[in-house]
């Protein structure tokens, strides 16, 4: 695993506690994504999909899209771990919820 692939790792970590904290919401489905596949093998899973995971509606919901695994594959510094489909994959979903990153 390289620095910025780590990175992601524990930014994907980050997000589980973040949505336990501030959303009252226990994505422990997620978790066990990340820790057996890894944060980037996670994000492209879900990237994958053609509607956003029970996740992303609960962070929207919260009014949280900024701790979506879409948020963070826009983030300039690991926008290199994804292809250009995944992250305009990823903008597209969190337009669609009235999120511009």
């Amino acid at each position: 695993m390289t620095s910025r692939q780590q990175e992601f790792h524990n930014a994907m970590g980050d997000i589980y506690r973040r949505a336990n904290a501030e959303c009252e919401y226990n994505p422990t489905r997620f978790l066990q994504m990340v820790s057996e596949y890894g944060g980037v093998a996670t994000a492209k899973r879900l990237l994958a999909s053609d509607e956003p995971q029970f996740g992303f509606t609960e962070l929207w919901e919260c009014g949280r899209l900024d701790l979506t695994v879409e948020a963070h594959v826009l983030k300039p510094e690991f926008q290199e771990l994804f292809t250009v489909e995944e992250i305009e994959r990823a903008r597209l979903r969190l337009r669609e919820y009235g999120y511009e990153a």
